[in-house]
């Protein structure tokens, strides 16, 4: 099936309060184009040279989303352009982030990366040091950040209890930050979970926003 079939089938699947995020790290623009021409809009990449080329030459009503791991050495030239930075993981990032965005008077929502997996490999804050952060900082001075939300990726494995347990816990955590730190912030809303492979299950778990690849553009393209 062709990128406007697989947006069709994705979307008689994805309740319309859940955003679709169509990662499109590796695919050209011309690619993508076919996924803007059937009406997406938001669209995830991981490295921040290939998003800001991108963004350069596609259509401005595109909501760009950096999805990778974020050097602070890379966030000047991404905080012009992007739409949510979903991979905060530390203080010195968030306060990086902040710095930049205030120079040239935006407000860039970011979510908080929660490593919620049973292995090594993925980034991500635990509960313990969000908590410290989030007790470090005023984010009534933090006028150039927004933290919208918190973000997780499970564990790659064929088990679904597991993949469902993890996002459950995320979502716990969302509900613990919620009451504890943002209580009286609407904007704090999004918990960002599910790719490909477990979005379904995501989804059953409260995901509010699936970032979703392969099943719309195919297998990435690696140079």
């Amino acid at each position: 099936m062709g990128i406007k079939e697989n947006l069709i089938r994705l979307r008689k699947e994805i309740p319309e309060s859940v955003k679709l995020v169509a990662v499109s790290k590796t695919k050209s623009v011309e690619t993508i184009m076919e996924a803007y021409h059937e009406g997406q809009r938001i669209f995830g990449e991981n490295k921040v040279q290939e998003l800001v080329e991108k963004q350069a030459q596609m259509p401005a009503d595109i909501r760009w989303h950096f999805i990778g791991h974020l050097q602070t050495n890379k966030v000047k030239m991404l905080v012009p352009v992007v739409s949510m930075i979903e991979a905060v993981d530390s203080l010195k990032l968030l306060r990086n982030i902040d710095k930049e965005a205030q120079k040239i008077k935006r407000r860039v929502p970011c979510l908080l990366q929660f490593h919620i997996a049973e292995e090594d490999t993925k980034f991500g804050l635990d509960m313990a040091e969000a908590d410290a952060m989030l007790k470090q900082i005023n984010m009534a001075e933090m006028t150039g950040v927004q933290i919208a939300g918190v973000m997780g990726m499970a564990t790659y494995t064929e088990n679904e209890q597991q993949v469902s347990r993890e996002f459950a816990h995320l979502h716990q955590i969302f509900d613990d930050l919620k009451t504890r730190y943002f209580a009286d912030d609407p904007a704090f809303g999004e918990i960002s979970m599910g790719m490909s492979g477990d979005y379904q299950i995501a989804i059953a778990q409260g995901s509010t926003m699936v970032r979703i690849g392969s099943l719309i553009f195919g297998e990435r393209n690696y140079p």
